[in-house]
């Protein structure tokens, strides 16, 4: 009998593996894809955004209503201590201009390649291709090409992601084997996502184009940033900030010209001839040209001249909503903390913890994710050592 199997290969579950054997239990990682870390990789082909280098409670304020449930596990692994894991694994960071931080490397598969060494050498045994399907009696129990198998464990680390990028293995599988165990969890929904926009032909030469220096507001977020147009709708980092509250039917709402005041912009247009075409106002007036020019004509059609000033300050984007589930970025949703005590052990399943994206909580990207799920996996393998090695435990 090992002394905690961890299912599910990624920051989450290798985490909370390391976490467990450095502390001298025997620890087995299992996961349903024939290799490791497969959406971490995924993350790296973008430089691997680890962490956000700013202060403690900016960094927290980003985890909206968990801020309470998280900040005692990110307090213990925060993004000093993010930083730190990497250098000590030999993947050295940098912190680029907007405090987001980056393996050296600006790839993952170097630093997952010395982390695999590293719990190699801590004793750490690894299982690929075997799928969690559940119990059987006491054991756990797994599908893999020589048809089912079984193994025993004092305590259990669930790290199986969230609901999206299913092709890399989070595909949410796991829901029915906790909810038929009574296990209380919140739907998935997308989060860090993409919106659909039902574009007129007029908008297809600028599939493609950046938008850049915009602001963003949806509901209480406001933001300075920059998204794409693509054949679908809007994509980008700003629109996956704003998710959040776009989700919950908040409108988004474009500042085109955030470094103009209206009354800027309304006193050159009023020094443009009263005979200016619109297309003269939007480029001359306005300065707007390209993609920003087409938003303006896209989303204000027929409005008056006395009115493209604050149009241009305050664009209403419709949308149609949200990009499917499985295109997301992550999920919001999962295990409910309700469901969990305070060490992130099921209530209903002693020995058996969570951690990562399949507990209910979101962030933004930006280095917000990862760390949460470092720092959550760290947490319930602390939780299943501790667990261990009480007088009353196993």
């Amino acid at each position: 009998m090992i002394d905690l199997c961890v299912i599910g290969a990624g920051p989450a579950g290798l985490m909370a593996a390391q976490t467990a054997a450095a502390r001298g239990l025997s620890v087995m990682v299992v996961d349903a894809k024939p290799s490791f870390g497969r959406k971490f990789l995924m993350a790296g082909k973008s430089g691997l955004n680890l962490t956000k280098d700013e202060p403690f409670s900016k960094f927290m304020d980003t985890f909206g209503d968990r801020i309470d449930w998280l900040r005692p596990m990110i307090s213990e692994f925060d993004n000093q201590a993010v930083m730190q894991w990497a250098r000590d694994l030999g993947q050295p960071v940098f912190t680029g201009s907007s405090g987001r931080v980056f393996p050296n490397a600006m790839k993952a598969s170097p630093l997952l390649r010395a982390w695999l060494v590293q719990l190699d050498g801590l004793g750490v045994t690894f299982q690929r291709g075997w799928r969690w399907i559940g119990w059987a009696d006491d054991d756990l129990a797994f599908q893999t090409a020589e048809g089912v198998k079984t193994a025993n464990a004092k305590t259990t680390v669930l790290a199986l992601g969230g609901g999206s990028w299913a092709r890399l293995g989070s595909d949410g599988h796991w829901v029915k084997t906790l909810s038929d165990r009574g296990i209380v969890l919140a739907p998935f929904q997308p989060a860090n996502m993409g919106f659909v926009v039902k574009w007129s032909p007029y908008m297809r030469d600028h599939f493609g184009a950046p938008i850049k220096s915009a602001r963003f507001t949806a509901g209480s977020f406001s933001t300075i940033g920059e998204c794409v147009i693509s054949a679908k709708g809007l994509e980008g980092s700003a629109i996956y900030a704003a998710s959040r509250e776009m989700r919950n039917g908040h409108p988004l709402v474009l500042d085109l010209l955030p470094d103009h005041s209206d009354h800027d912009l309304n006193a050159r247009l009023a020094a443009l001839s009263g005979k200016a075409s619109r297309a003269t106002l939007i480029r001359k007036g306005l300065r707007l040209d390209g993609v920003k020019a087409a938003l303006l004509n896209e989303f204000g059609k027929g409005v008056a001249r006395a009115d493209l000033a604050r149009l241009a300050k305050s664009l209403p984007i419709v949308h149609a909503g949200p990009r499917p589930l499985d295109e997301a970025i992550s999920t919001a949703g999962g295990v409910m903390q309700s469901a969990l005590n305070d060490r992130l052990m099921l209530r209903d399943i002693p020995s058996v913890f969570c951690a990562g994206e399949m507990l209910d909580w979101e962030a933004p990207t930006g280095g917000y994710l990862i760390t949460g799920c470092l720092a959550t996996g760290r947490w319930a393998g602390n939780g299943a050592a501790d667990l261990i090695m009480s007088p009353w435990g196993h």
